[in-house]
């Protein structure tokens, strides 16, 4: 069941509604039995892959621990072991086995492993990683294991955050399924601004975008560089608004209901390096990678060449984790390679901003980071929308060397989009740098509050796309 449908708003007004109405005690059942439908109305016969990892990590929390020593880390091992199971046949076999298949070519062999004609689970790594994190914390003393087994399955299918995040720790969720929420009218109106909101990115921003971008990447032989270089700045609003518009939907919705989802998104682009930008951008994924991998490995807790290889691999596994595909791996590679960079280079650009004088110019100088580091963000973005790597490479080759005229069948494929990003970098804007209390959602005069609402929605119904686009990040 996608959010940007008219199946959705039904399902999600009854299922509010039954939730303030039942006695509390029955509400996880409501909200269990709710995400099951939520869920199996993509493919239902995959409800029984999220059954069986549930089951295995709601035993393995319990033995975990009851138990002492080695035992508990066999526990742990057994469960990631079936997580990252699961997860390598669906998402990795097919990959790894074409792979396998051109290396043997190349020794002119056969390969006798059968491919798989399965689909990936809709949303796999995302409750998977969310299964992970409990059994994890669980092990580390974090968290007490849940003996309610539907309260656990609930953590791990919650509706609102099942299939594209956030991803979210046990100490965060867990606990909010037991207790009372009440309705409160300033909350769940906070609340549907927030999905109001979110739905205005989806169908306005990313998904009229993506008929542009769509049109341009996936004919990249027959457009110059300039039509590529618009499409590609098109493509990191895209993505950026289809993410966090979900994220936006899927907090919202939750927040109706009393439940408090963590932040996803905290305006990436106006980001003034890599670093900053990844604390910024998918954060729930950023910190779950920074708590169980990159700290596992050591961290910054190690010598200088350790450190930058355990900076470079998280990154290369972030990309894996995005899909089965050597685009994804290289987009990880490069911003792990961006990040490794500007440590190693720190001191040297310290000097070059001395002898500039730069930094006795902030604005500018603020203005130039975010700008580099959206130039950045983008070159990496060609990869992760490219079909392909020798596309990937034609795309960036035509855009440093073959400008020629825009391409653009209507003025509306473009007038659109502009104006659509413009309002977006707007409300951001004042979000980031204007910190007075102006608003327009929150105005303390209702008349501005209910004309902001009208426009929105007049405007969504006017220039949105309702075509059923799926999220993107559903097939990660």
């Amino acid at each position: 069941m996608l959010f940007n449908s008219f199946h959705f708003v039904f399902f999600f007004f009854i299922v509010t509604s039954l939730y303030f109405t039942i006695p509390h005690p029955w509400r996880w059942l409501l909200l269990l039995a709710s995400s099951c439908y939520f869920y199996m109305a993509f493919v239902p016969i995959y409800i029984l892959i999220l059954g069986f990892t549930i089951i295995i990590d709601y035993f393995a929390g319990i033995y975990i621990e009851n138990a002492e020593g080695k035992r508990r880390k066999l526990f742990l091992i057994f469960s990631l072991i079936a997580n990252i199971g699961v997860l390598a046949v669906f998402k990795y076999y097919n990959f790894i086995n074409t792979n396998l298949s051109f290396l043997l070519h190349g020794f002119a062999l056969e390969n006798p492993i059968p491919y798989l004609s399965i689909l990936l689970p809709i949303g796999l790594s995302f409750h998977t990683f969310q299964a992970m994190s409990y059994t994890i914390e669980v092990y580390r003393g974090h968290q007490k294991a849940e003996r309610h087994f539907g309260i656990y399955s609930l953590y791990v299918m919650f509706y609102p955050q099942l299939v594209a995040g956030p991803i979210e720790r046990p100490q965060n969720l867990l606990h909010q399924f037991r207790e009372p929420h009440e309705f409160d009218y300033d909350r769940v109106v906070g609340g549907l601004k927030l999905m109001l909101w979110g739905i205005f990115k989806k169908l306005v921003i990313a998904d009229r975008l993506s008929i542009y971008v769509n049109a341009t990447y996936n004919n990249a032989d027959q457009h110059n560089g300039t039509t590529l270089l618009l499409a590609t700045i098109f493509f990191a609003f895209q993505i950026y608004c289809d993410f966090s518009g979900y994220s936006d939907i899927a907090i919202g919705s939750a927040k109706v209901m009393g439940f408090k989802l963590m932040t996803n998104f905290n305006r990436p682009y106006f980001a003034r390096n890599i670093s900053e930008f990844w604390k910024r951008w998918h954060i729930s994924l950023s910190t779950w990678f920074k708590d169980y991998l990159y700290i596992s490995l050591g961290g910054n807790k190690v010598s200088v060449p350790r450190w930058y290889f355990n900076l470079f691999f998280v990154f290369l596994v972030s990309g894996l984790w995005h899909g089965a595909n050597w685009t994804y791996i290289i987009w990880g590679a490069l911003n792990g390679f961006y990040l490794v960079f500007a440590i190693m280079t720190q001191g040297v650009r310290n000097k070059i901003n001395d002898i500039t004088g730069i930094h006795h110019l902030p604005k500018f100088h603020h203005a130039l980071q975010i700008l580099t580091t959206f130039a950045l963000s983008c070159f990496a973005w060609v990869f992760f929308r490219a079909n392909n790597v020798n596309d990937a490479f034609t795309i960036i080759g035509k855009i440093f060397t073959l400008p020629g005229p825009l391409f653009y069948e209507s003025a509306s494929e473009l007038i659109y989009p502009f104006a659509s990003i413009l309002l977006l970098l707007a409300v951001e804007l004042k979000n980031e740098f204007y910190k007075g209390d102006f608003s327009f959602f929150n105005n303390k005069n209702w008349v501005v509050r209910l004309g902001s609402y009208t426009m929105l929605i007049i405007i969504i119904l006017v220039i949105g796309v309702f075509d059923g686009g799926q999220f993107i990040y559903f097939q990660f």
